[in-house]
């Protein structure tokens, strides 16, 4: 698989991202020659549950959504900061609405809950991610990974080498809603 010229977005918490729900997705689409990129709060230093340390390239308000294949909110207990956050939801929005493939990660998939991207669709995500997937009219299935169309949601860590393979074949491939 050559995903050469792709270009995915990780967002990741600031403090507390959940190191192997970048890294392994990130790892996976890296050795299929995609370009990634990482953006949070801060260009400062980020750092893991882990404690893994990463630099971000960009704040959320400097993203241009058609400047990505796929934009992917990554999971940990930090990744609740974007549940409600306006210009979180408003990338998953406009990523979603511009064809972009657009995933979620444990608590990650909060923030694509309440950003609507679920709805009508299957999705999982974290335990806590239950409530609100089905508030906002997705339908949890606690399934290690989900693919809706364009939208890919995954369980938790131990999901994280299963999403990334499910992205970068979702990046290979031609897909419908």
């Amino acid at each position: 698989m050559d995903l050469s010229g792709k270009v995915v977005l990780f967002i990741i918490a600031p403090k507390n991202f959940r190191d192997e729900e970048l890294f392994e997705p990130r790892r996976i689409l890296e050795n299929h020659k995609a370009k990634t990129v990482v953006a949070s709060t801060t260009t400062n230093t980020c750092t893991g549950m882990l404690g893994a340390k990463v630099t971000s390239a960009l704040t959320l308000d400097k993203i241009e959504v058609n400047n990505y294949d796929a934009i992917i909110f990554v999971g940990g207990q930090g990744s609740t900061i974007y549940w409600n956050n306006k210009t979180a939801h408003s990338i998953a929005k406009e990523a979603y609405l511009k064809g972009k493939i657009i995933a979620s990660i444990c608590l990650g998939s909060g923030t694509l809950a309440n950003a609507g991207i679920f709805k009508g669709k299957n999705a999982t995500g974290w335990q806590d991610t239950e409530e609100l997937v089905e508030k906002n009219s997705g339908v949890y299935t606690g399934s290690d990974v989900e693919v809706s169309g364009r939208v890919i949601s995954a369980k938790g860590p131990s999901a994280a080498k299963k999403f990334g393979e499910a992205i970068a074949k979702a990046l290979e491939n031609e897909f419908e809603d």
